[in-house]
Order: C-alpha cells, then sequence, then structure tokens
C-alpha cells in the first residue's frame, strides 16, 4: 500500500512538472507596448541597452510577457517574449509597457 501511494505521488509530481509552462512561472505578467509616436516602433534589441543589435520593431498594441527587468544606465531594460510568438525573445525599454 505504502508503495502504491509513493508511486501515485511521483507520477502526479511528474504530470505536474511537465505540464507547467515554465516561461509563464517565470514571467511578471503581460504587457502592452504603448506610447510610441504613430511613425515610429519599439525596438527590441538583443540585450538590455541601445548598444545591442535591434531584433524587430513593435508598434502599439503589441502583447509581450514580461520575465524580469533591470536598470542600465537611466534606462530600465525589462527581458520579454512575444505572447503570440515566445521564440521570439529581446529587451525593451520598460517606460513603454502598459500592465495589462
Amino acid at each position: 500500500m505504502h508503495r502504491a501511494l509513493s508511486i501515485a505521488l511521483l507520477a502526479l509530481s511528474i504530470g505536474t512538472l511537465l505540464s507547467s509552462n515554465p516561461a509563464a512561472a517565470a514571467s511578471l505578467g503581460r504587457f502592452e507596448v504603448f506610447g510610441v509616436e504613430d511613425d515610429d516602433m519599439l525596438k527590441m534589441r538583443a540585450g538590455p541597452g541601445t548598444g545591442y543589435r535591434v531584433i524587430l520593431g513593435l508598434p502599439n498594441g503589441i502583447v509581450l510577457r514580461v520575465h524580469k527587468c533591470e536598470q542600465t544606465g537611466g534606462t530600465r531594460w525589462c527581458s520579454v517574449t512575444l505572447e503570440q510568438a515566445r521564440g521570439i525573445k529581446g529587451y525593451v525599454s520598460w517606460a513603454y509597457l502598459k500592465k495589462l
């Protein structure tokens, strides 16, 4: 009986680990890009600073998942992934994010 209970608990634990989404668990939440000029885009960069290459431009309204933020110089940079394409990740300025 004890062994059967142990096996059941182990199976439940493994199932929970496999079904969890690590990206969501480590996230600060969903944010929307806002405050970018109409003729401009928020630059998603390869690292936390303007010296890193631009990965892509993000218009207002794009939803991102923010994972962590750090201060670099006078700007707070956040590590993000696109909500609809989580394989695309980079850094954006916190100043252009609005919590959903």
